[in-house]
């Protein structure tokens, strides 16, 4: 693979990379860098993170990364996930793998937040972040556990969270810190460390927060000071939400009755779900979506990219329920390899039912 093919696959449908000119730097110079993305342990996996992150992922592996899919299960006790007991947090963590696998995510590592924690160096450099580091920074971090900046009842614990993740990407020793957007605030915590301290400065690869089906939502709760970024925090799609969410190993009936429901406005590109998952869902995973309709309403027409789509959606030659039907149609034969390892190993996907899910 030539420098910019490898350079177009790590970009794709990034929202960010700090910087570009580190990046293809690291490219150029190093045959194997290390990469990184961490999950909580906190529930169902849902499309977002299943074929969002997933393709992304699939990019890094191809572009030469060594990658390490990181299962945070302290981050997650600490957020008080799926109860806050480490049993269910491991089964999820468990229930994880077998999903990225099903979806063909390959040729990476697993390392848990566990392994990291048996060595003392860790929380040393815990300890030596949290010394570079305000209360006040610390504080305006917190909405990376989906916390909200004005809260007053705060658990002591949730402090160690943004140190946690900026020495995670350090003990790690990693090139490139990947993860959504509202991420953002422990990555530029860990490049300010890195200059302090005089450690590697990671190099950051921001990606989309797919937009839940409700649409656009009217919070009034403050995940980011950005207005713009805060909209898409309260608007992601959420596993709490489950009639507005797509999981995995969703039916066929299932995805197709919550598209049918889904916000598409007619001729309306941006703040639309159906289409964003046409971008960030479907085409990395497939070479072409086929709208299927009637030849009075213009019969069937193919894209292989979402340029064309959009563009077609924008002038209204194509109307929103074949849009809704085409997207359910994609996503059923995307996801169908995860419903089928289900079908044939139940047993944590049945145990991950009878948790309780909580945020």
């Amino acid at each position: 693979m030539d420098f910019e093919t490898k350079i177009d696959l790590i970009e794709r449908n990034a929202v960010e990379i700090i910087t570009d000119s580190e990046l293809r730097s690291l490219v150029e110079t190093n045959a194997k860098p290390r990469s990184y993305w961490g999950f909580e342990s906190s529930g169902f996996m849902h499309i977002g993170l299943g074929l969002v992150c997933g393709s992304k992922i699939k990019d890094m592996v191809a572009a030469g990364f060594h990658f390490i899919i990181f299962l945070a299960d302290w981050h997650s006790w600490i957020n008080n996930k799926l109860g806050g007991k480490m049993e269910n947090i491991r089964l999820c963590g468990e229930y994880f793998k077998e999903c990225f696998t099903a979806l063909g995510i390959e040729s990476m590592e697993y390392l848990w937040a566990a392994d990291l924690a048996q060595d003392i160096s860790y929380w040393e450099k815990i300890v030596r972040i949290a010394k570079s580091a305000s209360v006040q920074r610390i504080w305006r971090a917190l909405p990376i556990m989906g916390r909200e900046m004005d809260l007053s009842d705060v658990e002591t614990a949730w402090l160690l969270y943004p140190s946690m993740q900026a020495a995670d990407i350090f003990q790690m020793n990693l090139d490139v810190a990947c993860a959504g957007i509202d991420q953002r605030k422990a990555h530029m915590l860990a490049r300010d460390i890195a200059e302090k301290r005089h450690w590697r400065k990671p190099i950051c690869i921001h990606t989309p927060l797919l937009m839940g089906l409700q649409g656009p939502s009217k919070s009034d709760k403050k995940l980011d000071e950005d207005s713009t970024l805060n909209l898409q925090i309260t608007s992601k799609m959420a596993k709490s939400k489950p009639k507005t969410c797509i999981f995995v190993h969703d039916s066929p009936q299932d995805i197709k009755a919550k598209l049918k429901d889904a916000y598409c406005p007619a001729k309306q590109v941006t703040d639309n779900p159906v289409l964003e998952e046409a971008k960030y869902a479907i085409f990395p995973n497939t070479t072409e979506m086929t709208i299927t309709r009637p030849a009075k309403y213009g019969g069937n027409v193919c894209f292989s990219n979402h340029a064309e789509l959009e563009k077609e959606y924008r002038q209204g030659r194509i109307h929103p329920l074949d849009l809704k039907n085409a997207v359910a149609d994609a996503l059923i034969r995307i996801l169908e390899p995860v419903r089928n390892h289900f079908k044939k190993h139940p047993e944590r996907l049945e145990r991950m039912r009878r948790i309780q899910i909580t945020r």
